[in-house]
């Protein structure tokens, strides 16, 4: 293949993996710091790019050249960075969620494919009790920022600006179709961080412990209301008229790992999950394509509970609702001190 022929089929590959509205030149000339100019004379061939080009445009759109060049190198390209306390915050973190689900939503064809292990996050803001322990468990448990080592859980320590971000989580990911694939397992490890917290004294009252229960219970019954009718919306309603499509598989032979795939135009990507909160995102074509049929692959083995199935719908709900309330009860004994 000729170079310039290599050199359009480069271009023509990134062009392919951005939102419709997301113009190509002006992306390949801001990240190579070049005029609209010079752009256009490189996607169209006339200009030969260097390897510093190559390097610096591979980096900029995620881009795995050998997979472009048929290289079987059997490796494959993420991108992703670490919640950390010092250089990447929480609210960043949160803020970086917000961002992968506006880009999503810019795409004309989308729809969300979430292999859960646990309560896909997204659900876990619909509450402000249940997204404020969420939010303080992750940030001191798994983050360990110094400031909250000693501290206990209060809902009244919820910073105001993490509630409007979760917020608009929720939100944009209300306009994307998805499919999630559930066990009845998935609501454990939030059922297990609780009680972590209180065999080790982490409340402040029992009240916060019975109102987080509640919060948790009544997320669940959102998340059965949306299955029962097949599209999203808000606890107020906000989205009944989208009718954005929402399926709910539950799958009773394994446990999911956290893994998203997501469907934008002609294109995929795959989000990993790892260290609790962290995700890595690829949008190699193999490697997209493989982990779009091994979840196909798992639905095909699940049991479809929204719209349809309202007896194993019930039974599956139900399941999760018995074991909220066996905690809760147990909760109202808890003394903090």
């Amino acid at each position: 293949m000729e170079q310039h022929q290599l050199q359009q089929l480069f271009f023509t590959h990134i062009r392919n993996n951005l939102p419709q509205h997301i113009s190509l030149v002006d992306s390949v000339a801001g990240s190579l710091n070049i005029s609209n100019d010079s752009a256009y004379r490189r996607i169209r061939g006339e200009k030969e790019i260097s390897f510093d080009e190559i390097r610096r445009l591979c980096l900029h759109f995620n881009i795995s050249l050998d997979q472009l060049l048929h290289l079987n190198s059997e490796s494959f390209i993420f991108a992703g960075r670490l919640a950390d306390h010092n250089n990447f915050t929480f609210e960043l973190y949160l803020k970086s969620i917000l961002d992968q689900l506006r880009l999503m939503s810019s795409f004309d064809h989308k729809e969300l494919f979430y292999l859960n292990k646990d309560i896909p996050i997204f659900h876990q803001f619909y509450y402000q009790d249940l997204a404020a322990f969420k939010i303080f468990f992750w940030m001191k448990s798994i983050m360990q920022y110094p400031s909250l080592s000693k501290s206990r859980f209060s809902i009244e320590d919820f910073p105001p600006s993490l509630h409007t971000v979760s917020n608009k989580i929720i939100e944009e990911y209300n306009k994307i179709p998805s499919v999630e694939v559930w066990n009845e397992e998935s609501i454990h490890s939030t059922l297990r961080q609780i009680e972590y917290y209180e065999q080790t004294k982490v409340f402040r009252s029992s009240d916060d412990i019975v109102n987080l229960y509640t919060s948790l219970d009544k997320t669940i019954d959102h998340i059965e209301k949306q299955a029962e009718l097949g599209f999203k919306f808000s606890l107020k309603g906000e989205g009944l008229n989208l009718k954005t499509p929402y399926k709910i598989f539950a799958n009773e032979f394994i446990l999911g790992d956290n893994t998203l795939c997501a469907l934008l135009n002609d294109s995929k990507a795959v989000y990993l999950n790892h260290a609790v909160i962290n995700y890595i995102v690829s949008r190699d074509t193999g490697f997209a394509e493989y982990t779009f049929e091994h979840i196909q692959n798992i639905i095909r083995r699940s049991t479809l509970i929204s719209v349809t199935g309202e007896k194993e719908r019930r039974r599956f709900f139900n399941t999760m609702h018995a074991k909220i309330e066996k905690r809760r009860t147990a909760a109202e004994d808890y003394s903090p001190k």
